[in-house]
């Protein structure tokens, strides 16, 4: 399994942020799980009944993330944070995306607790995963675009591994090499916050209903975090 390491300038820039790592293994992703759809629907329908709203850039826990954007040179408006683009997704179509099991399970949990989430096919990972900043010469290929080939520009903060960029704008879109498929068995889930002092509750409540999705279809799954004060974890 690979280490995580948040690297320490970004852990200077970003003193509160947390990261909680969620690991899954053997997870059968052709299987029906109909937790995650139910937990799709309930947030369509409670959208569509004007009964909840997901947190949009007024909610200081998106907020958070357009000032870290801005601070590294990324316009939050044009390239939007995952739950921001995915919230905003859900409020004006009233429907979230199905792509498979996995990823549908994070995205309901990132937009029901308003915090960005993500995901690596740890067999697709080359060693190391590090938070950091990009220098300008790393290669990142959008996911869903295998021709595409784009450069970060120096200063964004990306998940990088030993052969490229594995997230653009920290959380904004994740690398087609390491995406999550149905045939996916060893998977770490991303959940991140920049105030963990203020969210830290709303991460762990996240961290368990991602772990309550799941578990009924993985051997085994296991929680780290990283921050500041805790710069490595092993996946």
């Amino acid at each position: 399994m690979p280490d995580f390491r948040l690297d320490p300038a970004v852990a200077d820039a970003f003193p509160d942020a947390r990261v909680a790592l969620v690991t899954a293994t053997g997870l059968r992703g052709r299987d029906p799980w109909p937790a995650t759809e139910a937990a799709l629907a309930d947030l369509e329908r409670q959208v569509a009944d004007g009964t909840w709203q997901p947190a949009d850039e007024s909610d200081p826990r998106i907020g958070a993330w357009h000032l870290a954007y801005r601070s590294f040179g990324t316009n939050p408006r044009r390239v939007r944070p995952s739950v921001d683009a995915l919230g905003r997704r859900l409020a004006k179509r009233g429907a979230l995306p199905r792509i498979n099991p996995a990823v549908d399970s994070y995205n309901a949990v990132s937009v029901r607790h308003g915090l960005p989430a993500g995901a690596f096919d740890l067999d697709r990972v080359t060693g190391d995963v590090v938070i950091r900043r990009a220098d300008g010469t790393e290669a990142f290929t959008p996911l869903g675009e295998p021709d595409t080939v784009e450069h970060p520009a120096p200063g964004e903060v990306v998940y990088a591994d030993a052969v490229g960029v594995l997230t653009r704008h920290w959380n904004h879109r994740d690398a087609h090499r390491t995406r999550v498929t149905e045939d996916s068995t060893r998977v770490v889930f991303l959940l991140e916050t920049l105030h963990a002092t203020r969210d830290g509750h709303l991460l762990e409540a996240a961290v368990g209903r991602l772990r309550g999705l799941l578990t009924p279809h993985a051997d085994h799954t296991a929680v780290h975090h990283l921050d500041p004060a805790r710069p490595q974890a092993s996946a």
